[in-house]
Formats: C-alpha cells, structure tokens, sequence
C-alpha cells in the first residue's frame, strides 16, 4: 500500500481481496472470532428471529460478497413490475419536456430537457408525459420572476405567441409575476414570486381540482370541476416571456417540499451512538441487541399526491442500507489486544490502513459506488449524510469526517464513479442553495455552504471539481454560492422578527432631501429609529455569517500552495475566471448570454475580499512587496500580450487599431532616421521586450470581414444549426445548472397545427477566443522570467508587488464591476426612493387629516385608508431596505469599492507615466473609476457618507487631476470615453468638495485643463465643455445665483440631486486662469469667442425654427399634438443659447478688453457680432405677444424651461457688464425707466438706429430720450448715469447702449413716425439694444 499525494493509492480495479490461504500471511488481519463479530456487527440482517449472537454463523472475508449480496436483495422488488400507484400516468420515463412537438415559440432547453429559457414574445412548451386519473405533482424552479404561466394543458390546446397556458379552453395556469390564475379568464390569486422560489403544482383528477403551492405553502385551490372524462389527459406545460428561465422537476430528484415533515433529514444530529432513524438503515449496537426494523421509501410533496416520474425505490432503500453499513464501520472500532469491539465517536473516525477495515469497506464501495453515479440517490442519501455529519456545530474544521471519506471515495471507487458523484453532488448543493428559502436565521443557506467549504477543503476533488465541473462555461455556476437573494416577502422570511420596529425618515427640507438632524426628532421618532437601527444590525450579523463562508471558499479557490498534486488551485480558477469575463463581455448585446448581475455585485465584494487577504497573507511572508492598500495593476499587462482582453477597447482603440494606425507614423518610431519603424519597434525600446503580433490576440470587426470562413468555422459549441443562432452559456438556465445546446423554434417544428414557418433569421457571427492554457511559469515567471509582468517599462518602479496572479484576477475584478456591477448598485437604489416618496405620502396624508373638518367624515375616511395602506406599504419597505443595506450598501462594501477605486487610480497614473503606451490601457479603467466615485457619492448615501472614507481628500483630489488631464488627451481616441470624460468632469464642478479638489490639484494641470477648455467649439462636442464653463461662473453671474429657475418653484419640483439643481458653487481660482489665459493669448480669445458666438447663432436659430414648427402643430384643429422628441430638442436648444449667453457674459465680466480694447484686432468685430446677436435674441423674445410668448403660453409638457427669465437675464447680464466697463473708448450708457408697452423691434445698422416709439437727440453735452409715451431722460456724457423721469407707469428696465464716433453730431427722428433718414453733419455711427427685465 502506497501514499500518493496525500492518498492511499488503492483502487477497486487492482485490489485483490484476502482468501484463507492467504490470510494467514496478512499483516493486521484480526481473528476469525472478531472478525466474524465485526462483520455480523456491520452487516446485520434486516430481520432477525430469537436466535442468539453465540450461535450464529461465522462471517469471513470469503463469504462477505454474497452474505451482501443476500442481505441487499432482501426486499428487493422488480424493477419490471408495474408500480400500481402509476395507473392514470401515460408517457415514457423519465419524464422531460417534449423537445420534438410539444413546444410553440423559440425556446433554449438544456440538455437534461428540465430547464428551459423563453427565447421569444411568449414562448409555450409541454411535458412528454400526461395523466387522466389520480393525484399527481410536480415542482417548478423560478430562476426569473417574470412574465410566465404554469400549470396544466391538455393535447387539445393550440397556443401561439400571444395566447399560452390558462388562455386557452382546458389549460390552467398560475402566474406569480402578476399574481393571478388563468383559465380563459383570470382573477387573483396566490402570492408574488421571486427568483429562487419553487411552485408546486398540483392535479387532482379524483376531485377535478388544481392547486398551487409556493415553497411549500399552499395557495389554496386554484379551479375545481376541471374537464375530465374519456380522451382528456393533462400535460405539464408552461408559457414564458422572452429571457425567463426556469426548470422543472417532475421526480428525477426528490421533490423538494414534502408534506410528511417540514424539517429536513439533515436537521436530526448524526450520532453513532443512537439507532438511525428516519431514512437511514438499521443498525445493531455492538452488544449484539436486536435491530430495529425501518422502511425505506420515497416521500410525496401532499398526502396523496404522486410525482409524474417514479422515484428508484429499490436502488434508494439498497443506498440506505449500504450506507448504514458505511455508518457502523465508522461508529466501530476493534481492540486487537482485547479482542472486542467498540463504540467511538465516528467524527473522529480516520483512515488510518487498517486491513480489516479497508477490505470492509472495499466491499461496502462495490455496491456503494455505482449507486452513488445517480442524481436521486446522491441528493436523497449521500447530501443528506454528509449535512448530517456538519449538523452538530461548530467550524468545518472542526469536522474532518467528510475528509476522510473524501480520501475513500477516490481510494475506493473508480475514477469515473467519484467524478460524476463528486458532479451530481456539487449540483445538488447548487440548486439547495439557489432555491432555499430565505428564513430568520439563514439556516438552510449556512448548511449548503458549510458542507460546500468541507468539500473543497480537500484538494484532489477540489482541483477535479475546478478543472471538469466547474468548466469555463459554467463558472457562472459556482457564482450562486455568492448570492444572497434579496426577500420580496419579508413576513415569510422572518424580517418581522429580526426587525420588530420599522421606521422611515419624517423631516424634509425645502428640497425634498430627508433631514436627519437628531435636534429635530421627538423622543418617539428617536426610540424608534434606534430600535429600527439595532434590528439592522441582528440582521448583518446574520448575513455576515453567511458571507465568511462565502469567503472560505474563495480563498480554498485561491490557494496556491497545493502543488502536490499537480497545478495549484488559484491558477485553475483564474483561467475559468477570464472565460467567464470573456462570455460576458462579447454578449454585452444578448441580455439571455450574461450572467445575473445581482451575483455580480455579491462574487464581487467577495472576491475582493478574498484576495486582499492572500494579498496581505503574500506581503507577510515577502515585506519588499506592496500592501492591498497601495495596489495597482502594472501598465505592462495591457500591452505585452500575456493577458487577453478579448475585443474590448483600449484608450487608442481596439489593438488591431493601434498597430494600424500608429505604424510609421515618425511620431511613434524609435528614431527619425527610420520613419518607417512599427509601432511594435516603438514598443520594444519603451519597455525593452519586442512584442510578437501574434502573441497578442485581438481583432476588430473589420479583420472578422476580412475572413469570413475563418469566422463561421470559430462559432462556440453548442450554437444552433439554424442560421448561426448564437450560443447560450450552459448555466443560463436555470436552476438545472447543466449544459443547454438545444435551441427550439416552431420555425422547423410546429407545436400543434401546421404554421407558417418563420423567415430565416438573419446569419450571425460569432467569435470565440480560446483561453489560454497558461501554467503557474507562464503567470508568476520564474529565473529572471517576468511571466505577467514582462516588459516592465522605464518608469516603472522596480519593485516587487504581489503574486502576479493575484494583479490578474484584480484585472478581472475592475473589467467585472464595469461590465455590470455598477449599474446594478443603482438599480436598487429605487428601494431607498420608493421608501422616501412613501414617507412624503404618508406625511402629507397625515397633514391633510388634520386639517379635514370634522362634518366630511367620508373624506377623513378616505384619508385613513390612504393613511394606512402608506403605513403598511413603508413597514414592508424599511425591513427590506435593512437587508439591501445590509447585503449591498454596507460600510465593508462601501469599502470595498473605494478601494476599486484607489486601484483604478493608482493604475491610470502609472499607465500615463509610460507615454504612448498609455493607449494600450483598457478603456474600463477609466469608466469604473468614474462609476466609483459616482457609486460612493449616490447610491452608498445617506446610510454611510463618502467623508468618512480614510484618505477621502487625497483621493478626490487624485481623480480630479486624471479627469482634468485626460479630458481632452490626444491618446485616447474612443468618442464615448471622451464623452464620458466630460461629462465626469462636468459633474464634478457642480459640487463643493468635488470642486475644490479640481482647485487643489497642481497649478499647471489647472492651466492646462482651462485651456483645453477654451479651445475653439468647432470640430469637436462643446456642449459638455461649455456646461463646464457655466458651472464655473454660476453664483457671479447676474441673476444667476437661484438653484431653481424661479417660474418653476411651485409648478415643478425636482429631484435636488441633480447637478443642474445644485447650489451655485462658482470657482474664483479657476475664473482667474481663465482671464489670464484670454487677456494673454489674443489669438486664442478671438477663435474662442467666435466659436461662442457661432454656436450661439446656430442654437438660437434652431430653436426659433423648433418653436415655429411646434406652434403650428399645436394650432392645427385636426391634429394637437407635437412629438415629444421635437419637445426635447427644442428645450435643449434653449438650454444651450442661455449656456452660451452666460460663458459671454463671464468672458465680458472677466476680461472686457477682448471687446472694449481697440488696440486689440478683433474687439471691434467680436462686438459688433455681440451686439447683433444679442439684437436678434430680443428682437425673438421681448416683443408682445410675439411666437416666443404663445409657445410659452401653452405651457406644453417638456418646455417648462422655456421662459422669458433665464434668457433675458442672461442678455441683462452681458449689457450690465459692458456698462460697468464702457467708460472706456468714449462709450455713452443710458438706463431708461420706459412705461407701460413692450417696445418695438429696433433694428440696428451700419450709420444709425431705427425705432418706432424713441427720438434721441445727441449734442455735445446732452444725450435726450424722447419715449411716444411723453417722458425725457437728460444725462450728460461725460458724468455716471442719472435718471430722471417724468412719468412711471408699469416700469420695465430697458437697457439702451448707444455709442457715437463724435459726440458733436445731432441725430434726430419725428416723434411717432419711422424716418430712414439720418441727420448728421457727417457719417456718424451709433448702435443701440433694448432688454425688458
């Protein structure tokens, strides 16, 4: 007997069992006394007459086989025989879903033919089995819980896409997601189901009803005096919408919920020294007493109720007989020296090289093995035995049994036996898992993971379940032992205990936001928030129990030290890791291809975890490496090749792009004496390594093209034949878990009645990378090989840092939040709003009770009802906010994503150090440190506040710095990143503390950001840029200083974390770069101003020309209704002419030369193109009853921006500044106070001023206004403005700017007539504007 690997090699197929001849010259054989003892004590006959223990036959070794073979067919019945239970059944077993007919719509099936995915509108599909008479059962597994009906159809019904089960004439159906029955008609019924519930189905054709259980509990009966009678016969079947998913359990495995007892097997606590009861075989105690005769036999989900496919009652009592043996040799020990036998405890029981046992047990395994490759047996028997063991308590160290018999399995049983047990076990805790009930204290999902964490605590079937099992295309899989699914029902799962007092935020402020000032709380209110806070606490515990296990067994998936048995654990996993990053992130358009990102966001923070601490374990025993709280992913791995980022973009672009573009380009060579060097050239003197093409595998979609053979021949396994339909990844299924490579459609098959068929679809590409075999050398290095990290560049610090496995699966972790973690953190953020508008409710509800006067008791009753469906509708509400809290917005998970991004940052930085070679960054570096600090700032508050974060305002101040320099870095070519970029940065201005870190980062990356920023709009998206600008200014500007605009106080509320809703926060340091910059580079002024004020040009036009359109269609008589698309475009038209009018106004205000200095070329153009425009606007906008005040008078949906206010002010500002400054150049200011009347257009050209309603007469000391209404204005020109006037009816502000060549010259018109002709001695030049404020 040898050891190898830690196991004793002895297998079945070379063991060669002990004869008498033999024995005497065996080693640690005992005698034949004991021996016989031992075996009649381990192998008791199930029924035994008065004969005693002295007389019975002596057992050996050479009789054992058939004394087993005689003792397990005891029993035993045919399997040929009829069982007469399943008369009324009609359909071959086992039973399965009719691939072949029965089905109507594109569906995916799996390969068991139990799970099934809609592919469709409403997709229906049937059972191959179906029952006319008794009572029958079986359980459905909701993997979604969508659009979908089940129940019950007979052979008769004809579906389509549109009708499915229970909208037919005998069918019947149940549908969670709605929460009604149909048949034909529908009405309420039942309750709502969630992901992770399991419904029963029950038919009664005795009684002709049916009823629906949800996870075991009955929803009472659904239809009675169902059809029945001759030629009626009911199938299973169901209808589901497109992308839900679920599997069906007709009895290939043990019905999950039987009525005979609630609690399961596994509940009762395994000990040697008490008779095994329930399911578990008898045994003798070793005095020799007589035992206790059990029956062994299946259970039924009701009293009654058979499951459509018979359970393997003889193979299921002989698993529990020979597994009652397996019991008694462990709970057995022999006194060699005493010659007896003895009781111990069989979790201390080791495999130890016994003979006698070993020989024991090899017989035990030849009947055990085989039984054991069955999916029922293995969920019933082996599962529930091996809870058992975990039952009492305590650690999983603390239970080192299901070791040892791990060390049996694979010493006793064939390869091929312990794989597909170890595979039918591995499912079946998967499916307990995915579909336990959530109850008070997490039980049912402690256990599951306990007993996961004991078997991949031993490494060969670890390293077998990671390398066979476990298979790339189904990782997914081992992802749902991360997920804590969220209750929908928090009653049943026991919320209500954990969390007796709810409560909800009371106090709102102006904006809406919840108040949480302790100060404003009754004592009432504060009782009742800190019973609610403590309750949340007993629930985090809970679920941090269950999330340490979830930890455990990431970390036995990270080991790296067991290299005995050949290539260690971390590796295995990591490179299943990157194929299932790869699945995702090439089916980012097939929603049915990706996984759940709920098990995202939980495999997320948990691997995180888990890493970060073989990180700190590494830096431990190495302390020149790095720690986890300075970590970051070296820029080598984004260009060497060794890491495969499939065809996901870089900041250059995909790959194959940059070696295109950049090729000979003499900016990109090593040297200028050969232009025409490669990029790769470039590469290799920047990180000293020469990059081989090949070695890195990336292609664009132009290169798919180019070789359309190559394309279709590298389409995934397990794609449909019709029309290249893409493949579905194996675990979408659902609850089955398995391999699905059937894709159904009524297009080659019809369900029931010939159809037309469907067209062909449309021919697919798909393009798979293979992963690469990579081994511990090819990823760590070894003798000077760098592995990972080869070609470390210059300005790279020679440093170690962590095991480079681990900066991979970093890698992955960044890709994976981008991919679709972030965007489920905000989606459930809608708990927490739901909770605040409820609380709005309830509070208005309760004020208008007050003020309800006591004679209308109807509308105080209403009141009342209101009151407390609110009421009831927010106790629901907070306790399931406490567990999403608790399982997503926690502060450890908070923590972990501000260390994602602390790495991103410490990444990008290091990645623009190596110059070009910033290029080859992937592009979700960038977005998930944006999404980060998005995620920190929005979704994690107010429970935890972003201030609290170690290093907060180092960390703000270092993505500030990357967002201002890399917003218009020439490096990166993507459109949407550069947008993103922008945008980013645009938000960032809008608050404080983000603010004054843009102000805290160096001086001249500030210079250089309001640089890029003034560069010229043309050619390039300015809107984002210029927002920016206003964000600058907003709070200087005049009449800019409201968060809301004032028209909309009171008829438009608005959600006050909008940027744009944001107090004014303008920054002086960065408006003063500004002014530098202008007043110093002229060039750069002028193009700046000129592409402002085209701009300004094109979006006041264009939104004049909306407006038109929008009047006319609103005024047709057969047709009001404007498309609220053209709604949209115009208002944002409106937006963008008021942005711009204020980046003039803030140009004007910070550096008025660039239009008053003449010495400067183009003041005097950029002025009169000022003046013209700002003529245009109001000549739009102030007239009376012009087409601006009808639109805006219709008060449509979608234009509520559009007022006179925000662009009238915006105008006022620009003139109120040149006022202030326009003593210069001889410039002549008047404020006229006019009276009642909108004024005239003026119209404003080369020589004069023309207005209906004004005569101005200038002379050498005194400028007159003369107004039809009969008013004067007398100011001299050369002293500040003074008014003086005459008559003040309904005042309006107008603003009249002339400016005269020579003040000497009188200009005059008639009062009350248009006269074209100017007087003047010579040509003189004025120009004029009027505003209404």
């Amino acid at each position: 007997m040898s050891t190898k690997g830690g196991l004793t090699a002895l297998t079945r197929r070379n063991y060669r069992l002990a004869s008498d001849m033999d024995k005497p010259r065996s080693t640690g054989i005992v005698n034949e006394k004991l021996l016989s003892d031992y075996l009649h004590h381990v192998f008791p006959p199930s029924k035994q007459g008065p004969t005693v223990a002295s007389l019975r036959k002596p057992l050996g070794f050479q009789d054992l086989g058939s004394h087993l073979e005689r003792l397990l067919s005891e029993g035993d019945t045919s399997e040929d025989s009829r069982d007469p239970s399943a008369e009324g059944r009609l359909g071959p077993q086992p039973v399965v879903l009719d691939h072949t007919s029965g089905f109507e719509g594109l569906l995916f099936v799996d390969d068991d033919l139990l799970g099934v995915i809609g592919h469709s509108n409403f997709s229906s599909i049937r059972a191959t089995t179906c029952v006319y008479k008794g009572k029958w059962a079986y359980e459905v597994l909701i993997s979604s819980q969508g659009l979908m009906q089940i129940g019950w159809c007979t052979l008769s019904c004809r579906f389509n896409q549109e009708e499915g089960v229970g909208d037919t004439p005998d069918s019947y159906a149940y549908d969670g997601n709605r929460v009604r029955k149909w048949n034909v008609t529908t009405t309420n019924y039942g309750k709502s189901w969630a992901a992770g519930d399991i419904v029963s189905c029950l038919l009664d054709l005795d009684e002709g009803t049916i009823t629906f259980c949800l996870n075991g509990q009955s929803l009472g009966t659904a239809f009675n005096n169902i059809k029945m009678g001759p030629g009626v016969a009911y199938f299973p079947a169901i209808s589901l919408s497109f992308k839900e998913s679920v599997a069906f359990n007709f009895g290939s495995r043990p019905l999950r919920y039987p009525s005979s007892s609630e609690t399961p097997d596994w509940f009762f606590i395994y000990h040697p020294h008490h008779h095994l009861c329930g399911n578990d075989a008898p045994v003798c105690p070793a005095g020799g007493s007589q035992p206790v005769e059990v029956t062994v036999g299946p259970t039924y989900p009701v009293e009654g109720y058979l499951p459509l496919q018979d359970p393997p009652s003889a193979d299921l009592l002989k698993a529990h007989r020979v597994l009652g043996y397996i019991k008694n040799v462990l709970s057995t020990s022999i006194n060699v020296q005493e010659e007896k036998l003895l009781e111990k405890d069989s979790s201390v029981w080791r495999l130890h090289g016994e003979p006698t046992v070993l020989i024991t047990l090899a017989h035990i395994f030849n009947h055990f093995a085989p039984l054991m490759c069955k999916v029922y047996l293995v969920e019933d028997v082996l599962m529930n035995f091996l809870l058992g063991i975990l039952e009492g308590g305590g650690s999983v160290d603390e239970h080192p049994l299901i070791q040892q018999l791990l060390d049996l399995f694979w010493l006793l049983m064939e390869d091929h036996e312990v794989n597909e047990c170890l595979k039918q076990l591995m499912m079946s805790l998967l499916r307990a898992y995915r579909f336990s009930p959530i109850i008070p204290d997490l039980g049912f999902q402690i256990h599951y993971l306990r007993l996961t964490t004991a078997i991949l605590r031993h490494e060969k079937s670890r390293k077998y379940l990671l390398n066979n099992v476990l298979y790339p295309s189904d990782i997914t899989s081992v992802l749902v032992f991360f997920y804590i699914k969220t209750p929908l029902r928090v009653k049943e799962a026991g919320l209500e205990e954990l969390i007796p007092t709810t409560w909800w935020p009371t106090h709102f402020d102006k904006e809406g936001k919840d108040e949480r000032d302790p100060k404003d709380e009754s004592s009432d209110e504060r009782l009742r928030r800190r019973a609610y806070e403590r309750g949340c606490q007993r629930l985090k515990k809970r679920i941090e129990v269950v999330e340490d296990l979830q930890v455990q067994i990431l970390k036995l998936l990270l080991n790296n030290k067991d290299k005995a048995t050949g290539e260690a654990s971390r590796y295995i996993f990591l490179n299943k890791f990157r194929k299932f990053l790869q699945e995702n992130a090439s089916n980012r358009g097939h929603p049915t291809a990706l996984c759940p990102p709920e098990y995202m966001v939980c495999f997320l923070h948990r691997l995180i975890i888990a890493v970060r601490s073989c990180w700190d374990e590494g830096s431990r025993t190495s302390p020149s490496s790095l720690s986890t709280e300075d970590a970051y992913v070296p820029p080598q791995l984004f260009y060497n090749g060794k890491v495969d980022y499939f065809d996901l973009q870089r900041l250059g672009g995909l790959l194959s792009h940059l070696k295109k573009t950049l090729k000979g380009e003499p900016d990109f060579t090593q040297s200028s004496e050969n232009p025409g060097e490669s990029v790769e050239d470039d590469l290799a003197s920047k990180a000293n390594i020469v990059i081989d093409p090949a070695e890195i595998q990336a292609t664009s979609m132009e290169d798919l093209d180019e070789d359309e053979e190559s394309g279709a021949a590298q389409r995934p396994f397990g794609a449909a034949a019709m029309g290249g339909a893409l493949a579905r990844p194996s675990w979408l299924s659902s609850p089955t878990l398995g391999r699905a490579n059937r894709f159904l459609s009524t297009a080659a098959v019809s369900l029931m009645t010939p159809r037309r068929p469907l067209s062909q679809p449309e021919k697919v590409k798909v393009r798979t990378l293979a992963v690469e075999q990579r081994t511990e050398e090819d990823i760590e290095g070894s003798h000077g090989h760098d592995g990972l990290l080869l070609g470390r560049p210059q300005e790279e610090p020679d440093q170690p840092i962590t095991d480079k496995s681990l900066l991979e699966i970093i890698d992955g972790i960044v890709m994976m939040y981008n991919l679709s973690v972030h965007q489920q953190l905000g989606k459930m953020v809608v708990v927490a709003d739901e909770v605040h508008e409820y609380a709005v409710a309830l509070k208005d509800t309760e004020e208008k009770i007050t003020r309800c006067p006591a004679r209308r008791a109807d509308i105080l009753e209403e009141l009342q009802k209101s009151q407390k469906v609110f009421a009831e509708k927010l106790n629901h509400l907070s306790r399931r906010l406490a567990w999403i809290n608790a399982t997503i917005y926690s502060k450890e998970k908070m923590l972990d994503v501000y260390w994602l991004l602390c790495v991103c940052i410490r990444t990008i930085e290091h990645a623009d150090n190596t110059g070009c070679l910033f290029a080859f960054t992937p592009e979700f570096y960038l977005n998930v440190a944006m999404n980060a600090y998005s995620a920190l700032k929005n979704y994690f508050s107010p429970a935890n506040s972003m201030e609290e974060l170690p290093g907060y305002e180092e960390t703000l101040t270092q993505l500030a710095a990357i967002l201002a320099k890399h917003f218009a870095d020439p490096r990166i070519v993507g459109t949407d990143i550069k947008d993103s970029l922008m945008q980013a940065l645009a938000s960032y201005v809008c608050y404080p503390q983000s603010l004054r870190a843009v102000e805290r980062i160096p001086e001249e990356q500030r210079v250089a950001m309001m640089r890029n920023l003034l560069a010229p709009y043309e050619q390039r998206p300015w809107a984002q840029t210029n927002w920016i600008l206003v964000r600058l200014w907003r709070g200087c500007g005049f009449g800019y200083r409201y968060t809301r605009l004032p028209h909309l106080l009171k008829t438009k509320p608005e959600d006050a974390n909008l940027p744009s809703l944001q107090k004014p926060c303008p920054s002086l340091l960065l408006q003063r770069h500004m002014a530098e910059l202008l007043s110093m580079d002229k060039d750069m002024a002028a193009s700046f101003l000129n592409s402002v004020l085209n701009q300004l040009n094109w979006a006041f036009s264009e939104f004049i020309g909306m407006i038109q359109e929008i009047q006319q269609a609103a005024e047709r008589p057969e047709r009001n209704y404007v498309d609220t698309r053209q709604l949209k475009v115009c208002a944002t038209c409106f937006d963008l002419s008021v942005s711009l009018l204020r980046v003039l106004e803030m140009t004007v205000t910070l550096v008025p030369e660039i239009f008053l200095d003449w010495s400067r070329p183009s003041a005097e153009l950029l002025l009169r193109r000022l003046a013209q425009l700002l003529n245009q606007v109001l000549n739009r906008v102030t007239a009376e009853k012009n087409l601006f005040d009808r639109v805006v008078n219709l008060r449509l949906p979608g234009l509520e921006s559009v007022d006179h206010y925000p662009i009238l002010v915006a105008v006022t500002g620009i003139l109120v500044r040149i006022l202030v400054d326009g003593d210069k150049q001889g410039y002549v200011w008047v404020s006229v106070l006019s009276v009642t009347g909108e004024p005239s257009s003026a119209m404003v050209c080369q020589g004069g001023v023309f207005c209906s309603e004004l005569l101005l007469t200038v002379d050498s000391e005194v400028l007159y206004a003369v107004c039809s209404k009969t008013f004067m204005l007398r100011m001299c020109t050369k002293t500040p403005l003074k008014l003086d006037p005459l008559q003040t009816e309904d005042r309006f502000i107008y603003h009249v700017c002339v400016r005269c060549m020579d003040h000497t010259h009188q200009l005059s018109w008639d009062n009350g007539e248009m006269d074209d002709a100017l007087q003047a001695s010579d040509e003189g030049q004025m120009e004029m504007w009027v505003i209404k404020n």
